[in-house]
């Protein structure tokens, strides 16, 4: 399905019902938005694991902009706020009043902005192996990658993130698929999650290019203006957002709101390596009152 927000049509999808039969009333189940990473990929990377989600929350997924299945609009709309900004008009426009939204990756950024430009709007947010400023931890990164992969993938990491500030071809963006994204969990992903994504090369290339806004934003000052109960879950071995990325988005934080679960022997975005009790923590902080 497509909703025409700011000017561009963005793709969704919704799981579930809004209301359930509960006795002598229907009973309404709050709204879970989730926001992919990326950017460059789509929403089919949360299914089929959140779908277990679905007995507790109506879940909309949504492609962002330039992203999956949504229309482009013009490249330079393609920034931290803009994409932020869509999320609080994609609310509007279908009618969604205080969501619960999760991100993970470049989702967990987009959840920020939205959250920072519009601290009244959610109810909740979930923040999944992400980080509030760019350019951070790149020794780090560089040293889990070639503990992982080994100096092959070492001399890819410290030419993204020391050298080249990105991808800045696609044979280089082809590279680090073929050898780093394989890094991102301990368990390996099935071949299918790949093949059933929608990928746009150019988004991503744009975000991470040298001078990109990958690299220069910083939201760390703003996020002491959310008003809505916040969880945070980081990988302790998270080669792309080390986990010391969720340590300064918790810290920054009001702390009477954040919730700050750490995994260990876990890497990018916690599921995958970790699903029973990173399902049972979303779970537990979905249904708490």
């Amino acid at each position: 399905m497509h909703v025409l927000v700011n000017g561009v049509r963005l793709f969704f999808d919704v799981e579930g019902t809004k209301f359930v039969p509960d006795g002598p009333v229907m009973r309404e189940k709050p709204t879970l938005l989730m926001l992919h990473g990326g950017p460059g990929s789509d929403h089919s990377i949360y299914r089929p694991a959140y779908s277990a989600l679905a007995d507790i929350a109506q879940i909309v997924y949504l492609d962002h902009r330039g992203n999956g299945r949504s229309e482009d609009g013009p490249c330079e709309s393609w920034n931290l706020a803009q994409w932020g900004d869509d999320v609080h008009a994609f609310c509007d426009v279908l009618g969604i009043a205080s969501p619960i939204v999760l991100g993970v990756s470049f989702g967990g950024m987009v959840a920020q902005a939205y959250a920072t430009r519009h601290p009244e709007h959610p109810s909740k947010l979930v923040l999944i192996s992400s980080q509030a400023a760019g350019g951070t931890h790149r020794e780090r990164r560089v040293e889990l990658f070639e503990r992982f992969g080994g100096p092959e993938v070492g001399a890819l990491a410290r030419r993204r993130f020391l050298e080249a500030g990105g991808h800045p071809d696609q044979a280089s963006l082809d590279e680090w698929r073929r050898l780093a994204f394989p890094l991102y969990t301990r368990t390996p992903r099935h071949p299918d999650v790949a093949r059933r994504a929608v990928s746009r090369s150019e988004v991503l290339q744009w975000f991470t290019k040298p001078g990109g806004e990958s690299h220069t934003f910083d939201m760390s000052g703003d996020l002491r203006r959310i008003r809505c109960p916040t969880l945070v879950l980081g990988g302790e071995d998270d080669p792309i957002h080390p986990v010391e990325s969720q340590e300064e988005i918790a810290a920054a934080l009001p702390a009477h709101l954040v919730q700050f679960e750490r995994f260990e022997n876990c890497r990018h975005a916690v599921i995958p390596d970790a699903p029973e009790r990173a399902m049972a923590v979303i779970r537990s902080f979905i249904e708490r009152q």
